[in-house]
């Protein structure tokens, strides 16, 4: 069946039930290739699209999704929304948005980018794995390398007038270099998710990568206690991803935030500013509209050191008396709406990463955390992690560092920021939509030997 057909009569259905209703589709298509010795290893090309319908039905909100569009889903998905909203048991009131004003265009999907043909990308792959090894004799090869792409397509309609659809692609490569010296070897990675293959730096993904790996090689402890430390960019970043659910309006009213009615309160250094912005060109993970079809749109979750707002969908803004912040997310299409950030970031200072290390004096820098789904409790904010980067002396990089371990408090290290680079990026692991500059910290606890 046309697609547009058959959401004519899903609501036509919906309607007939006395039902609000609301179509959440997404499509997605994408493709990675594995490299390894200059050949493909591994070879993944995906094509999906699904449809979650919402059923508003006696005050309760019921879901259904199918991956087919024909007579039979239809009929699947009224009655499926239907059945489910009999069985929610909680009072909260849900909403179908009819929605906003105004919406901001976004110029993130390239028509360019999806010509670039498979042998590209699976050449791109192969060079990132050859620039790599090249780097230096210690390089025996690589773990992992590749080259990816992904294009999507998010859709909202319902029985409101909503209609809004969005497109997004993109581009990435990742590389884990082997280094060896003797029986010694270690291993780094980098990866990089751009808009365009040009924007792609090949050659520093690769050094960087292959120059971690080196240094590694010849890491060991440093004594136990406590030290200033700065997180790297990618490090502080990932931290951040890790405990990007404190700033949820719903994870607060549940209890499982100790960041709960604290907005108006300084909650981190004067230096300090966390943002969350679907428009910045570098995060992979903004759009126009939330999961719920609200206009989205720049914010400052934290602000000079003072919490200004946690991030709210409908369901939780209306229960704290506020607007909603325009952050709803679904996980899938078929997951039920939640909050989530758009693009996450700590807001850039003014100075370079090499400054931070002069401001430090004798520290670490740390350019490694391991462990850290099981390490980090995401309600009180303690982390012990294991972790790996480089002494600090006299204002300079010294030594490589391993096998230490970094513990300290998300919420006292926020206050403990004395400063942020001027290095803001995205694209790093868990995902483009965490970015930050580098960090210096006051000091967090070091165990080593």
């Amino acid at each position: 069946m046309q697609f547009d057909l058959f959401l004519k009569e899903l609501f036509e259905k919906t309607a007939a039930e006395g039902m609000q209703g609301e179509a959440y589709y997404v499509s997605s298509d994408s493709f990675e290739a594995n490299i390894l010795g200059g050949a493909v290893i591994g070879y993944n090309v995906s094509s999906s699209r699904g449809l979650s319908f919402r059923g508003l039905c006696g005050g309760k909100m019921g879901y259904a999704s199918t991956q087919v569009f024909d007579a039979d889903a239809l009929n699947m998905l009224i009655k499926g929304a239907k059945a489910n909203a009999g069985l929610i048991e909680n009072e909260d009131e849900q909403f179908i948005f009819a929605g906003s004003e105004k919406y901001e265009a976004m110029d993130v999907h390239s028509a360019a980018l999806n010509e670039i043909d498979a042998a590209w990308k699976i050449e791109l792959g192969k060079n990132l794995e050859k620039a790599a090894v090249s780097f230096d004799p210690r390089i025996s090869g690589v773990e992992d390398s590749g080259a990816f792409s992904f294009d999507g397509e998010t859709r909202i309609v319902n029985t409101k007038g909503l209609n809004v659809s969005f497109k997004e692609n993109g581009i990435g490569m990742y590389v884990i270099p082997i280094a060896k010296d003797g029986e010694r070897v270690n291993t780094a990675f980098r990866v990089m998710v751009r808009r365009s293959g040009a924007a792609l730096d090949l050659q520093k993904t690769a050094e960087e990568a292959a120059q971690e790996a080196i240094d590694g090689l010849y890491a060991g402890p440093v004594p136990s206690g406590k030290y200033r430390i700065v997180l790297r960019r990618d490090v502080a970043a990932n931290m951040l991803a890790t405990f990007a659910d404190i700033f949820s309006a719903d994870a607060a009213q549940k209890g499982l935030s100790l960041l709960k009615d604290r907005e108006g309160q300084t909650v981190a250094a004067d230096c300090v500013s966390v943002i969350d912005d679907p428009f910045i060109d570098s995060g992979m993970s903004g759009r126009p509209f939330d999961a719920e079809g609200v206009a989205t749109s720049k914010k400052a979750l934290i602000e000079a050191g003072q919490l200004k707002t946690l991030m709210h969908n409908l369901k939780t803004a209306k229960k704290q008396g506020v607007r909603t912040t325009g952050n709803a997310s679904k996980g899938s299409y078929s997951s039920p709406v939640d909050v989530a950030a758009s693009n996450l970031y700590f807001a850039p200072g003014e100075d370079a990463m090499e400054e931070l290390i002069v401001k430090a004096g004798d520290g670490l820098l740390i350019t490694s955390l391991e462990g850290i789904h099981a390490g980090a409790n995401t309600i009180s904010g303690d982390f012990s992690l294991g972790a790996k980067g480089y002494v600090i002396e006299n204002g300079a990089i010294g030594a490589a560092v391993n096998r230490i371990t970094v513990a300290g408090n998300f919420f006292d290290m926020l206050k403990d920021i004395l400063a942020l680079g001027s290095d803001l990026e995205f694209g790093f692991p868990r995902g483009s939509s965490y970015g930050s500059p580098s960090i210096l910290v006051k000091e967090l606890s070091v165990a080593g030997t």
